[in-house]
């Protein structure tokens, strides 16, 4: 038996390749930069950057990127006043406890503000827009016309109705053509499906325009 049957491994060598020299190094390198790592600023630092300080007083917006160690000792040594002189020092302290450093702006409403054309619109005067007359001085004025974009335009032109049909004539213009465009109302006639297709679609747009 030992003679009819012999093992026969399928692999007898497996062979894997050694590292390079430069993948050895990084295997040993702890603080070897992972993909889409960025280094420390600090200089000779090998360490991934993962937090930021501002460049200075007047570059608030420009950050240096430290590794936590760093960014430790850059933010104890940090003097925001370097370089300003006592009364430098005192106005700002002055103007951080009134407004917090924040810009502040005049109370003032300007010739365009809303408030400044609510009260004209009040007294009467100027060209101040109330299309709801909501101040009571649009009594014997023309109505504003009625503005539409080009889908409300369409939508209308679809339902065969010009650019002044309220909600109820488009709801009834709706419900009459497709009572005459379906199959289901028409005696089964399928030759207007695309025109039913148009007035549901127009009467949508329409809907969905708040004009119905």
């Amino acid at each position: 038996m030992a003679q009819a049957f012999q093992y026969r491994p399928k692999f007898v060598d497996i062979r894997v390749r050694p590292p390079s020299a430069d993948e050895a190094a990084q295997a040993q390198d702890v603080h070897a930069l992972k993909p889409g790592e960025r280094a420390c600023d600090n200089p000779g630092c090998r360490r991934a950057a993962t937090a930021r300080a501002p460049k200075g007083r007047d570059m608030l917006n420009d950050h240096y990127w430290f590794c936590q160690p760093h960014a430790a000792d850059y933010n104890r040594s940090w003097n925001f006043f370097a370089g300003m002189s006592e009364g430098e020092i005192r106005a700002r302290q002055r103007e951080e406890s009134f407004t917090g450093g924040r810009p502040t702006w005049d109370f003032k409403a300007s010739a365009n503000s809303r408030e400044n054309g609510a009260s004209r619109a009040r007294a009467g005067v100027g060209n101040f827009r109330d299309p709801f007359n909501l101040f009571g001085n649009n009594a014997g004025k023309p109505e504003p016309a009625r503005r539409l974009g080009k889908i409300e335009r369409t939508a209308l032109a679809d339902l065969d109705l010009d650019d002044t049909a309220e909600g109820p004539a488009i709801r009834a213009r709706y419900t009459e053509l497709v009572k005459r465009c379906h199959p289901d109302a028409n005696g089964g006639d399928r030759s207007a499906e695309g025109r039913l297709q148009r007035v549901i679609r127009a009467y949508q747009a329409l809907r969905k325009a708040g004009m119905v």
